[in-house]
């Protein structure tokens, strides 16, 4: 069979039919034209999907690494033992693990680093316990300033009785400047165990001789009052505990308003006016000297008046425990009117 020029191939590899089909194909696609612009599209397209592309690797790169970062530091901060980790790699990630307060503490304790700033780290029972267990209770007893040691015993005392307190003994002194008299009552703890003394019991007068009990009061001591030389009321002791042998203490002071009342005698006569036989006292009895005597132990009345025509009076100021017992009593001299000032309990000296 013979062949015409078409079925020599111009091109190597290529036979009859096959060139047949490249021509239809030509004849296909020579009616089709690119659109105008075309070319100029193709040359800002192509570059810029190449960007993308780029960008698009870029930021995989990028959150890889971000992961690779985060997640240790997120399981740094998950096994941490520390209530104060922290770690500026883990950046937010640390504050949204200690908002779970996930974290344990060294103590076992929820950690909140970067949490709920309401709630303090810890259980907060440590910082109680401390050395030793951290109670604090101390197991001794404190003793108020100025209290003598051996006026003191150990807490729970029995309030002092009657049978337990004894000695008591009183002190007067002289007159002051202003007529003032200051005076002591001391008493004994005389058992052989301590005791509480339960308060500073009674103060009571008694009128002699010229002495009017109508115009005698008393009175406790506070600061400011008349009686400046007594101690100062924060000097007294509530519930003064005593040892065995050890005493306590209440001062008075004597402040008059009045003088003793004269009667416009002679020296030597009596509080109604009239007068002795003899200008001088009566001797007493029991002398044997044969000098007089004034003091009221000779028997001789306390109405007998002075040289200066005043009327002899005094007052008796006694002082009685809380328990009831003992009682003891001081006599104030040329005292006629006045008030009793005394103090609350004070150790002994």
């Amino acid at each position: 069979m013979n062949h015409g020029p078409d079925d020599q191939s111009p091109v190597d590899g290529l036979d009859s039919d096959e060139l047949a089909l490249r021509r239809m194909l030509h004849q296909a696609v020579q009616a089709v034209e690119a659109r105008d612009g075309t070319l100029d599209h193709l040359r800002r397209a192509v570059p810029a999907r190449r960007a993308r592309k780029r960008q698009a690797v870029v930021g995989m790169a990028a959150a890889a690494l971000f992961i690779g970062t985060a997640v240790p530091a997120l399981v740094h901060v998950s096994n941490s033992t520390g209530s104060d980790v922290n770690p500026s790699v883990a950046g937010q990630a640390s504050q949204a693990q200690g908002g779970a307060s996930q974290g344990k503490n060294a103590d076992g304790s929820e950690s909140t680093a970067g949490g709920n700033p309401g709630k303090s780290p810890g259980k907060g029972k440590g910082d109680s316990k401390g050395d030793g267990k951290g109670k604090g209770t101390a197991t001794g007893t404190g003793s108020s300033a100025g209290i003598d040691p051996s006026a003191t015993s150990a807490a729970g005392a029995p309030v002092c009785t009657a049978d337990q307190l004894g000695s008591p003994t009183d002190s007067v002194a002289a007159p002051d400047a202003g007529g003032a008299v200051y005076g002591t009552f001391r008493v004994v703890n005389i058992s052989t165990s301590a005791c509480t003394v339960g308060g500073v019991g009674t103060v009571s007068t008694l009128a002699q001789g010229a002495a009017d009990a109508t115009k005698i009061s008393t009175a406790r001591h506070v600061s400011g009052d008349a009686a400046a030389g007594l101690p100062a009321p924060s000097t007294e002791i509530t519930g003064l505990q005593l040892q065995p042998g050890a005493a306590y203490e209440v001062k008075f002071a004597w402040i008059p308003s009045e003088t003793c009342p004269t009667t416009g005698g002679t020296p030597g006569g009596t509080t109604d006016g009239g007068s002795t036989p003899s200008p001088t006292p009566t001797p007493d009895a029991g002398s044997s000297s044969g000098t007089t005597s004034t003091g009221t132990d000779s028997g001789v009345t306390t109405q007998m008046m002075t040289a200066d025509g005043t009327a002899d009076g005094s007052v008796i100021v006694s002082h009685t425990t809380e328990a009831g017992s003992p009682t003891v009593s001081a006599t104030v001299s040329n005292a006629c009117a006045g008030q009793v000032i005394y103090t609350g309990v004070l150790a002994g000296a």
